[in-house]
C-alpha cells in the first residue's frame, strides 16, 4: 500500500506528473479539483452546494472537501493505495487528512513535492497562445504556431487571461505562502521528499520514483 500526497507550484507539470506515478504503482489519482466537478455535473445534492457556493464566488468549505476525501479514499480502487492531488493545502487540512486515515488504520508515507524555479514557470505559462476558434494550444518557444500572432489555418491566437505574468506570479505567491507552512509541516514529520522539476517528462518521472523507492 502507497498513500501519498503530491505538491507542486501551478505550471510545474504537477497533473502530468502525478499521473504518470499513478500508473507507475497501480493507485489511483484522487483530485479534489475533479471530485467538485463531478459533483456538480451530476447534479447531487453536494454538486448543487458546491455550484452555488462557487456560483457566488465563495470558496468551498474544508469540511465539504475533506468529506470527499473521506469518501473517495474508502472506494475500492484506492484500497492499496491512492496518490492525492490538490489536497491537502493548509495544515489544518493535513490533520483532518491524518485524522480520516487513522481510522482506517492508514497513513502518508510520502509527501512529493515537485520543484520548479519561479521564472521557469513564468516562462512556461506566458508562453502558452490558444487558438481562437479551435482551442489548440501552441507555446512561443516549446511548440512555436506557424506565426507569432496566427495558428494553423491562419486562426488568430489568443493568451489566456490566466496565462498573464501578472496573474501567474500572483498564483505562485499564493502558492508559496499557502504551501510553506505545509512543507515544513510534513518535513518535520521526514515524509517530504523534495524532486527538481527541470527536465524531461522522463527525467522528473525517474527522479520522483527514485524519491519514494520505486524501480
Amino acid at each position: 500500500m502507497i498513500d501519498l500526497v503530491f505538491m507542486g507550484p501551478p505550471g510545474a507539470g504537477k497533473g502530468t506528473q502525478a499521473q504518470r506515478l499513478c500508473a507507475k504503482v497501480g493507485v489511483p489519482q484522487v483530485s479534489t479539483g475533479d471530485m467538485l466537478r463531478a459533483e456538480r455535473k451530476a447534479g447531487t445534492e453536494l454538486g448543487l452546494k458546491v455550484d452555488q457556493i462557487m456560483r457566488e464566488g465563495g470558496l468551498v468549505s474544508d469540511d465539504i472537501v475533506i468529506s470527499l476525501v473521506d469518501k473517495r479514499i474508502r472506494e475500492n480502487d484506492a484500497q492499496k493505495g491512492f496518490v492525492l492531488d490538490g489536497f491537502p493545502r493548509t495544515v489544518p487540512q493535513a490533520e483532518s487528512l491524518d485524522r480520516i486515515l487513522q481510522k482506517a488504520g492508514r497513513a502518508i508515507q510520502h509527501v512529493v513535492l515537485l520543484e520548479v524555479p519561479d521564472a521557469l514557470i513564468v516562462e512556461r505559462i506566458t508562453g502558452r497562445r490558444m487558438g481562437e476558434t479551435t482551442g489548440r494550444i501552441y507555446h512561443i518557444k516549446y511548440d512555436p504556431p506557424p506565426s507569432p500572432d496566427r495558428g494553423e489555418g491562419g486562426e488568430q491566437l489568443l493568451i489566456r487571461p490566466d496565462d498573464q505574468e501578472e496573474v501567474v506570479r500572483r498564483r505562485l505567491a499564493e502558492y508559496a505562502a499557502l504551501t510553506a507552512p505545509l512543507v515544513a509541516f510534513y518535513g518535520n514529520r521526514g515524509l517530504l521528499r523534495r524532486v527538481d522539476g527541470v527536465g524531461s517528462l522522463d527525467q522528473v518521472s525517474e527522479s520522483i520514483f527514485r524519491s519514494i523507492g520505486v524501480a
